[in-house]
């Protein structure tokens, strides 16, 4: 199998070029786990190229998620509509296989297809201890951890795959942190987080076997730091004025919108040639150097390599060549 694209630091290709704005009209797309950050990102994104966009979560209007936190899918699905496209929300727990059945059955009879399946349930920012080891990690969160990461992700596949598969074309996104060079040689978090997030790597690789010789591609993608609604909070600042957040954090520079990986997940679903990436491991900041689509500023980013060349090896904040 070819290098992931990830680990591909050559010359940017314009293979994508400029494209129609709803060059994805008439598609549909399920984004489960929606409700904020890279879901919320992707979702919009595939909305602003015209596609009907089913999004899923726990939190809603009239009740949140154990999170406890004020995002909803319904103001996702509004988000989708206003940027151009259809947004629809459902209240999807994964982990309940039913619950997901009734949500494919749902798409199944108002759209007759379904092309784009981004599997970003995650749920465990308040369940995994950063550096604890396994037997000092309280075992019932880290359990529950792996359930949310891995088991939503299994689910929604045996149930949404058929469906996909009545088309040519399909596009599968398994949503992960990291990408499959950098995971293999780098402790992530623990052992659960590290377990989680590289077994959605290996998902992706899986599912590329089984979906490439039936006409449809899989991937996995990893966003670079995110600058999500959580890591927002955390650094006490806004989009508008994140860049406060470096005098305590220089790195945090390099950081980037959800919008751009849903730049990233809108390009691939627009490429028709996007099964040379079946099974691989992609990057945002990857596939923004092979289509040619920026953050919301304007700039590039590009997370994974910053951070194995400058962030890594111990070299001053320095964005010069990377954004």
């Amino acid at each position: 199998m070819p290098a992931p694209l990830d680990e591909d630091h050559g010359d940017p290709k314009d293979l994508w070029g400029p494209k129609d704005p709803k060059d994805l009209a008439g598609r549909v797309a399920l984004v489960a786990g929606a409700t904020r950050g890279a879901g919320r990102g992707i979702a919009v994104e595939l909305g602003a190229a015209g596609a009907t966009v089913y999004v899923t979560g726990r939190s809603t209007r009239a009740q949140r998620s154990e999170y406890d936190r004020p995002e909803t899918i319904e103001d996702t699905a509004d988000l989708v509509t206003a940027a151009g496209g259809h947004g629809i929300a459902v209240p999807v727990d994964h982990l309940r296989p039913a619950a997901v059945r009734d949500l494919v059955d749902r798409i199944a009879t108002e759209q007759g297809r379904l092309d784009v399946l981004v599997n970003d349930i995650w749920g465990g920012e308040k369940l995994f201890e950063w550096d604890t080891p396994v037997w000092e990690h309280d075992l019932d969160n880290g359990l529950r951890l792996l359930r949310l990461a891995i088991d939503t992700h299994a689910v929604t596949s045996h149930f949404a795959l058929p469906l996909l598969l009545r088309r040519p074309g399909g596009l599968v996104v398994e949503m992960t942190d990291g990408t499959a060079d950098h995971n293999r040689d780098t402790y992530r978090v623990n052992l659960f987080y590290d377990l989680a997030k590289t077994a959605v790597l290996r998902m992706a690789f899986a599912l590329g076997h089984e979906l490439g010789p039936r006409g449809a591609t899989a991937v996995a993608l990893t966003p670079g730091w995110m600058r999500s609604e959580l890591m927002l909070d955390l650094f006490g600042v806004r989009e508008d004025n994140w860049r406060d957040a470096l005098a305590r954090e220089p790195h945090f520079a390099i950081s980037e919108t959800p919008r751009f990986t849903g730049r990233a997940v809108a390009a691939l679903a627009a490429d028709p040639a996007v099964a040379r990436f079946n099974g691989r491991s992609l990057s945002s900041g990857g596939l923004a150097r092979e289509y040619g689509f920026t953050d919301l500023d304007g700039s590039r980013p590009d997370a994974w390599r910053y951070l194995k060349e400058v962030q890594d090896a111990g070299r001053p904040a320095d964005t010069t060549g990377y954004r």
